[in-house]
């Protein structure tokens, strides 16, 4: 039988001799169980940056954590209540991207050949932003050498595979249970564009579902009717449209709806210090009424289906 390289490419056990710290890397933050077909997702907000990769940054702390959606997950962690499972990661950004293919890698980090089934030719690898960063979000470069190969494959293997696997394992759970799932994969943007085009984001708030192809239209419709209410301006699909997780798992036609949130950080934090202002916890509680809003729009949609049976 032929060896699967992209499954074999990479030893789990090395990383978790390298990086103890996450240990475990994501987590499942869900009391009451799975209650309905509704999950919302943090891919960018783990802050926990292991030893090994802070020595051999050449940035300081503050600056790697530009990157960050500093506190996303906390501005969710109402939905648990209401019976919606919270996916987290524990890990940060800047150290590997779950929102990528899992081998967009830039050959210019590493100090040997990539593996032919590498994606090296994204915008995303371009820009400096694939599965293992060479850069963080203020476009400064992490590293001042190139990286064994062998550590990205650790990362990828111990990180991202297993992060793609719990978050499949929720949507067949609800496909299974329900025939449906939404999933909200929840993000923060800053409040300027960097680059060439270095302009200030008016949007509090927006919402992408790659322009109808990852989810039913009503979903973004009801999500920005109700932040709209609530006094945000909101925006669709501009800048932000959906990454990875928006693309590859939105299949509307398969019952499964993704729509990705960004939340301007002016909002609720200090973009320099990276620390909670007191905007935080308003906010927390809009988007806490934005879950209700989810949950009894999902209770109602599952209702509706039964007795249609």
């Amino acid at each position: 039988m032929k060896a699967d390289w992209r499954r074999d490419w990479g030893d789990a056990g090395a990383l978790a001799a390298l990086a103890p710290e996450l240990d475990p890397p994501f987590e499942i933050v869900a009391p009451r169980g799975i209650a309905m077909p509704l999950l919302f997702n943090a891919p960018h907000s783990g802050r926990v940056y292991p030893a090994h990769f802070v020595a051999a940054a050449q940035l300081d702390a503050v600056t790697l954590r530009r990157s960050e959606d500093a506190f996303v997950d906390e501005l969710f962690l109402s939905a648990p209540l209401l019976g919606a499972p919270l996916l987290r990661a524990h890990f940060p950004r800047a150290y590997l991207d779950v929102n990528r293919e899992p081998y967009e890698l830039d050959p210019r980090m590493f100090d040997e050949r990539l593996p032919g089934f590498a994606n090296t030719r994204s915008t995303r690898v371009s820009s400096g932003l694939g599965t293992i960063p060479r850069l963080v979000g203020d476009g400064l470069v992490i590293y001042d050498r190139p990286l064994p190969l062998e550590e990205a494959a650790a990362r990828i293997a111990a990180l991202y595979i297993p992060y793609h696997a719990a978050l499949k394992r929720l949507i067949d759970a609800m496909l299974r249970r329900w025939g449906q799932a939404l999933i909200i994969d929840c993000h923060s943007m800053p409040s300027q564009l960097i680059g060439p085009r270095a302009e200030k984001i008016e949007a509090d708030i927006v919402l992408g579902d790659r322009f109808g192809a990852s989810a039913e239209a009503g979903v973004i419709e009801l999500m920005a009717k109700d932040l709209s209410a609530r006094g945000y301006r909101v925006e669709r699909n501009k800048p932000y449209a959906g990454g990875f997780i928006t693309e590859h798992y939105g299949r509307p036609h398969n019952g499964v709806h993704v729509v990705q949130i960004e939340i301007n950080r002016a909002l609720y934090m200090d973009e320099h210090r990276i620390e909670k202002t007191g905007g935080f916890e308003p906010l927390a509680g809009d988007l806490g009424g934005l879950c209700e809003t989810l949950a009894a729009a999902v209770a109602a949609r599952f209702s509706r289906d039964l007795a249609a049976e």
